[in-house]
């Protein structure tokens, strides 16, 4: 199998930031829903190690984000499987245009909430990023509730995104999934 893409399939590369990005995506999300969960009341060792621990997934994550960006912008996109209907094509666009706006948007609202708390942001043990906004008591709170917000849409695509890969593979059972799995 190449490592580029092809008109019938997705290369290596691809197949591997897709797959990668995609369960650090479902291990943020399980982990940012769990850190909320647990009480803000004295802020146990449990909390801030989740909560520095989904700092800095994020980070890679963001990271994940600007190479997928820059493979996909540099390499073709398999076209469509043949006689899938328009308003698919475009419902495909628009749900990839937003797991991608979505794919930067969570990782720096993130950053930001950080920076505006006084928090540090972790890029694992290395080193902390630098501050992209003041401490702002205000922001800070807001930018809690839009990160949230972000979250639970970002949840909604990806399983709008994934329902219908199976959807291709079960009802329709055209390639469309199978052009994102590697051969066995």
């Amino acid at each position: 199998m190449p490592l580029a893409n092809t008109e019938d399939r997705y290369g290596w590369i691809a197949m591997l930031l897709h797959w990668g990005m995609a369960g650090l995506l479902v291990g943020l999300v399980v982990l940012g829903i769990s850190m909320v969960r647990l009480p803000d009341v004295g802020f146990d060792q449990e909390k801030i190690t989740l909560i520095l621990v989904h700092k800095a997934l994020g980070m890679v994550a963001l990271a994940v984000a600007v190479a997928r960006l820059l493979w996909r912008l540099t390499n073709a996109l398999p076209r469509f499987v043949d006689g899938l209907p328009q308003w698919q094509e475009v419902s495909a666009l628009f749900v990839h245009m937003w797991l991608y706006v979505l794919m930067f948007l969570l990782p720096v609202t993130g950053w930001l909430m950080s920076s505006a708390g006084g928090y540090p942001t972790p890029v694992f043990s290395w080193f902390n990023a630098p501050d992209l906004i003041a401490r702002n008591e205000h922001l800070f709170h807001t930018l809690i509730a839009v990160h949230r917000w972000l979250g639970y849409a970002f949840t909604l695509v990806i399983l709008l995104h994934a329902a219908a890969a199976l959807r291709h593979h079960f009802v329709q059972r055209d390639a469309t999934l199978r052009k994102m799995i590697p051969r066995a």
